[in-house]
């Protein structure tokens, strides 16, 4: 019988790469935590519809990537893409959005089908996190600080901060007029197949395309911070100087746009020369007419999501800590008092392994060794007679004979010596 072997771009995860998403996201929970944000698990699969109106029916990931199929009863429905849209319907559908500022991060896998490469599988993961009921611009600053703080407590550091403001409703449309006339000469020898269309239907795109040619001819396009109204130069203004106060670096990118009118002010992007060309590492902004989209309130918010990928990819392996002992039980009929031994220890808190089998001394050594113990400790025929156990130290060297009723006691003392000589 042939074997079944998993899906093209989806991945299974041994250690250490698991040990390094669950870092990620332990990591997410701390951090969050301290600035108020609660955890919010939502569920992997919606009505398509949520997505088409959220991320936009005309977009790529709407119309080509999005896992969309009908259910029994011919419903469409979409494996989640993205996580904002979905943390926005439970919010309108919980009535959880309204006067008070709701401040929320979730986890876990998206899914979107493209040809996967480093960083970019059809099974991804994301940290996503929404703050959803303040305009205020200090709620923009507090978010960057908060991802600034979290990437740094991941221990990374050379990562560049990418940050402009798209105006408003009042502002933009004024803007891109000025975009238009400025495109409206350029033709296909200047501009790529995408921009050509995106230069009538959505002329803010054409200034994020990564293709050579266009950011060659597009080089002078007037800025978009040069032509915000007074209120939305001042909360930028405001972004900026809170920045600034707390001396995070930034660099100002005024090609740096979304292509959907919900998103308004601030915009940011997190990038990597680390990773090749998928270099950005987290993203977000200001949307202040999304939950309206969706039928909810017209409630401001705040957001940013990280690509787990990306962030496994900077931070690189990580190690499992190592276990305090290993049970080496020589006489099969020590090996109830084995288990009985190892449930005491973890109790304590200690990590450890039984075995379930008595094999030589010889292979459960050298399985022991294996394992990184820290301590083996030896349950051998004299030992189980005299209520002890035999440790042996797998890093100092040397052996002692302890009490069994003594054993956390003296494990404990032992751990702690060798933690203050190493520090």
């Amino acid at each position: 019988m042939d074997k079944i072997q998993k899906i093209k771009g989806f991945a299974d995860l041994f250690p250490p790469d698991s040990t390094v998403f669950s870092c990620i996201e332990a990591t997410a929970r701390d951090v969050f935590s301290r600035y108020g944000y609660k955890e919010l698990r939502i569920p992997v699969l919606e009505r398509t519809e949520l997505f088409a109106r959220s991320i936009g029916e005309e977009t790529d990931v709407v119309q080509k990537e999005m896992y969309t199929f009908p259910d029994r009863k011919g419903r469409s429905l979409t494996l989640r893409p993205e996580a904002t849209a979905g943390v926005m319907r439970a919010l309108i559908e919980e009535k959880r959005a309204g006067d008070a500022l709701a401040k929320y991060f979730a986890y876990g896998p998206m899914f979107r089908y493209e040809r996967p490469q480093k960083g970019r599988m059809r099974q991804f993961h994301q940290i996503d996190v929404e703050a959803v009921g303040s305009p205020d611009a200090l709620l923009d600053a507090e978010i960057l600080l908060m991802l600034d703080q979290y990437l740094r407590a991941l221990g990374l550091s050379r990562l560049t901060i990418e940050l402009n403001s798209l105006g408003c409703k009042a502002c933009r449309p004024l803007f891109l007029d000025v975009l238009r006339e400025f495109l409206r000469g350029m033709h296909k020898e200047q501009l790529c197949e995408d921009c050509m269309r995106r230069k009538l239907t959505n002329p803010l795109r054409v200034l994020d395309c990564k293709v050579p040619q266009c950011k060659e001819f597009t080089a002078d396009a007037p800025k978009i911070t040069d032509h915000l109204c007074p209120g939305c130069a001042e909360h930028f203004d405001t972004v900026r100087r809170m920045l600034d106060a707390s001396n995070l670096e930034y660099t100002l990118n005024p090609r740096l746009v979304r292509g959907l009118d919900y998103y308004v002010r601030t915009t940011f992007e997190i990038v990597s020369g680390d990773i090749g060309s998928q270099s950005s590492v987290a993203g977000g902004g200001r949307y202040d007419g999304l939950m309206a989209s969706l039928g909810g309130a017209d409630v401001p918010g705040v957001g940013f999501a990280c690509g787990m990928e990306r962030l496994a990819l900077l931070i690189g392996q990580a190690t499992e800590p190592a276990p305090d002992f290993f049970l080496a039980v020589l006489d099969p009929a020590g090996l109830e008092k084995g288990l009985q031994l190892a449930q005491t220890l973890r109790l304590e808190g200690f990590r450890g392994e039984a075995p379930f089998a008595a094999k030589s001394a010889k292979s459960q050594m050298r399985a022991a060794d294996k394992s990184g113990a820290r301590f083996c400790l030896v349950l051998g025929p004299d030992e189980l007679a005299a209520g002890s156990v035999v440790v042996k130290n797998m890093q100092a060297g040397g052996q002692e004979t302890v009490a069994r009723d003594a054993l956390p006691a003296f494990l404990r003392a032992r751990l702690e010596q060798e933690a203050g000589e190493e520090a």
